[in-house]
């Protein structure tokens, strides 16, 4: 059933993104591991290429591209077989936020760097003590004079250690409704009172950089406000949607990397005598994942196209992200075991994968939240 009709145009991208990744990714992703983030420089190499922000309008630099060129690059990524280097977080997660909000000194002021890979970018949502829960957030704004005044604590930021610039959400202290008082705010790394913490110890994604970031007195100019005052919880909710389907874009060509490389995997291996491939408990568990994977990949295409045509699909995406990632454990578990013990060995991909996709049921919103999402809309 194909449900995204891909053009010769991106058919093209396709090849070179993957020319690319087996060029300048994949022989250093052992290295990147251990050192436990990745150099600026393959970023540089990415915006060199056009592979950053390609949906950057081509005024400020970028390529006015679709989202198709998005889902390109996610599903090359996932086959590169780590998930260290964010790029979908930074093109397709944050730098939104500049393009659809910002000021037109904000955006020819930053985005030609984001595209170039020049400017690395993160977002500061979650907080200790606020999670899922946007509206709980402590980190306060306050106006004063020309500048916002910024103070607070954002702990889990993906690209915390290596991001130049930081698209922050805080609250006006003065404002009593809690989702009015949200905005979202442009902050350069190197700013006086904004310090980077810790790089975080992970289970997974271990050369992923993930930071607490503080803020004391930090001073920013007024015009790195995003938007109207008090629009920024409508902003995340409205650019969530995209965030999230991001995620289920991870989780699905994930788990068709993990399957196609656990048959090969099974073909070889051999069992009394004979390939454990020709045993019949492999190859229910074989199908049964496979036949899982298709249903998501079937889900995840047409929220695509959806998605493309502007379609309000909160809950769909929300349904998406929650079962994509859920069934890629699954199929993370089930292949894991069938490897037997040497699917509990570092040096068989199987276990980076295994411990890289757990998190994914977390980010972006806990499963639970998913739910709760589609819950609501379903009157429950």
């Amino acid at each position: 059933m194909e449900i995204i009709k891909y053009l010769e145009e991106h058919n093209i991208f396709r090849q070179a993104v993957r020319k690319f990744f087996e060029k300048e990714v994949i022989p250093y992703v052992d290295e990147w591991e251990e050192a436990g983030i990745v150099p600026r420089s393959i970023w540089k190499k990415m915006g060199d290429q056009g592979f950053l922000c390609m949906d950057v309008p081509e005024e400020y630099g970028g390529m006015g591209a679709d989202f198709l060129y998005s889902v390109i690059m996610s599903e090359e990524l996932v086959r590169t077989g780590h998930s260290g280097l964010a790029a979908p977080l930074h093109s397709d997660v944050v730098v939104p936020y500049i393009t659809a909000f910002a000021s037109e000194e904000i955006k020819h002021k930053y985005l030609p760097g984001c595209v170039s890979g020049d400017i690395i970018t993160a977002i500061g949502m979650t907080e200790p003590n606020a999670g899922s829960d946007l509206a709980g957030m402590k980190t306060t704004a306050v106006e004063d004079g020309d500048h916002f005044v910024i103070n607070g604590q954002k702990t889990f930021i993906s690209n915390g250690i290596i991001c130049d610039l930081l698209v922050l959400a805080a609250k006006d202290p003065g404002e009593p409704d809690p989702h009015r008082a949200v905005n979202l705010y442009v902050v350069e790394a190197g700013t006086p009172g904004f310090e980077k913490g810790r790089k975080l110890k992970k289970i997974g994604w271990h050369s992923q950089d993930t930071a607490e970031l503080f803020f004391t007195d930090c001073r920013i100019p007024k015009e790195n406000r995003l938007g109207e005052k008090g629009s920024g919880f409508l902003m995340l909710m409205q650019k969530l949607q995209q965030e999230r389907l991001m995620v289920a874009l991870g989780a699905v060509p994930a788990a068709e990397r993990i399957l196609e490389m656990t048959i090969k995997y099974c073909r070889e291996r051999t069992a009394f005598g004979r390939p454990i491939s020709k045993f019949q408990n492999t190859q229910f568990k074989l199908v049964e994942m496979a036949t899982e994977i298709k249903l998501g990949r079937t889900f995840l295409d047409k929220l695509v196209m959806d998605h493309i045509e502007g379609k309000n699909i909160v809950v769909e995406v929300s349904m998406a992200k929650f079962w994509t990632t859920e069934m890629a454990m699954r199929v993370a578990d089930g292949c894991l075991q069938l490897h037997g013990g040497y699917g509990y060995c570092e040096e068989y991909p199987i276990a980076r994968a295994w411990r890289d996709l757990r998190v994914m049921q977390i980010f972006a919103g806990t499963n639970e939240i998913m739910k709760g999402i589609a819950a609501k809309f379903m009157g429950l």
